[in-house]
């Protein structure tokens, strides 16, 4: 009787004791003294350290409001879990020129369970910087700012913010493990050039779900020695359409593996699921492993492609074949309209051909009925199966053919 009276007791203290909560870092408080529409660089550096340095969880808190932010690098590691809750909108300089950091103008480095939140915008005020983008031509071009950098995170959230008008490439994933991205919106018009929504590089189990991507180049791009990427329940468009690559363009580089994109819904968009490889790969390499299903396409020009062909840059007709080795890839229930005919096509390397590719129950229309769909493949031999029989593979061609520059 004892016993069960000390027992119920100690529940009820325990029931009692106010739980832990994060402390608060907010940089409009007096001790950091920022305020809308002054520039709140040093006051959001100070507050990161600060947070960073406590034993427990912190939070860093930018309350509604506009502020100006000239660049941030918000670096590890941190005593405890952290948060950066931007509630307002901080905005970037309209001239690159004036980061000192050319090719970022917000970063986070070297965190374990780090938490970006709040609601709130990164505006990267970027039209000025569209004109004067010259990487689609240019493969030495300057580099310009990414919006948000995140490098070597772990253990990571990214949910409910907005990237606004990055004048590069929205966010870059590099070396990241076990990061989630969600409820996110990255928007830019379809003539911003090089604003790849999120572009992964050199990293694993990263999860992609529930965004809204519209913007200039691809929604989603995934480059080398990446591993375990899932992208679910993603909207995009307009933009390039959500893709594996650019590959096979630098010496040495690392496979990509185990790539799933699922119900996703992708309108007016340039492409719609695409791998795509350089020629005249300077070293060997392997794609494998990549799924995609249950995809909705409204509109889209090229909706199922790989291009092995894939050459953005002038005078690329003469260069040797991709060194890519692309195996074990599935289109399955890809349904709607293509703006083109050419519906299905598959464009493989010459002397390493494709393999294990798989299309299956691809029910597509031509603009609304605008005739029959056609498809092409050179150097595959693909597997159909469902209502793709009725698609076939129109073409089916061991000749090299022209190289694409999209």
């Amino acid at each position: 009787m004892k016993l069960s009276f000390l027992a119920m007791l100690l529940c009820l203290l325990l029931a009692s004791t106010p739980k832990a909560h994060a402390s608060v870092f907010d940089v409009t408080s007096a001790t950091y003294g920022a305020k809308p529409g002054s520039d709140v660089s040093t006051a959001l550096a100070k507050a990161w350290s600060d947070a960073c340095a406590s034993p427990s969880a912190s939070k860093v808190v930018v309350p509604s409001g506009t502020y100006k932010l000239k660049e941030a690098t918000f670096r590890g590691p941190c005593k405890a879990p952290i948060e950066m809750q931007v509630q307002g909108t901080l905005e970037a300089p309209a001239d690159a020129s004036q980061l000192t950091r050319p090719d970022t103008w917000v970063g986070f480095q070297y965190i374990d369970m780090l938490t970006l939140s709040g609601g709130g915008t990164f505006d990267g005020q970027g039209a000025l910087s569209w004109n004067q983008n010259d990487c689609h031509k240019n493969k030495n071009c300057k580099p310009l700012p990414v919006n948000l950098r995140f490098e070597f995170l772990t253990n990571s959230k990214v949910q409910d913010i907005t990237s606004l008008n990055s004048k590069f490439f929205h966010m870059h994933v590099f070396r990241c493990n076990h990061t989630t991205f969600q409820q996110l919106t990255i928007t830019a018009p379809d003539e911003s050039r090089n604003t790849d929504g999120i572009h992964i590089g050199a990293s694993t189990a990263i999860n992609i779900t529930h965004s809204k991507i519209g913007t200039g180049d691809d929604c989603i791009s995934i480059g080398d020695d990446s591993h375990e990427i899932t992208v679910t329940d993603v909207t995009c468009g307009p933009g390039h359409g959500i893709s594996i690559g650019s590959l096979g363009k630098y010496k040495d580089e690392k496979d990509v593996t185990g790539i799933i994109v699922k119900n996703c819904t992708l309108t007016n968009t340039e492409n719609g699921v695409r791998i795509k490889t350089f020629p005249d790969s300077p070293s060997p390499s392997t794609a494998s492993g990549i799924h995609y299903e249950d995809i909705i396409m409204v509109n889209v020009s090229n909706p199922i492609l790989i291009d092995q062909l894939y050459c953005p840059y002038t005078q690329c007709e003469q260069k040797p074949p991709s060194k890519v080795k692309i195996n074990n890839v599935s289109f399955k229930n890809i349904k709607g309209s293509s703006f083109s005919p050419l519906a299905v096509k598959l464009v493989c390397t010459t002397g390493i051909p494709c393999e294990n590719v798989e299309l299956t129950d691809i029910d597509l229309t031509y603009g609304g009925n605008k005739g029959p769909l056609t498809s092409m493949c050179s150097n595959v031999k693909p597997t159909i199966t469902g209502v793709t029989k009725a698609l076939g593979c129109a073409t089916s061609s061991l000749a090299p053919l022209p190289l694409s520059k999209k």
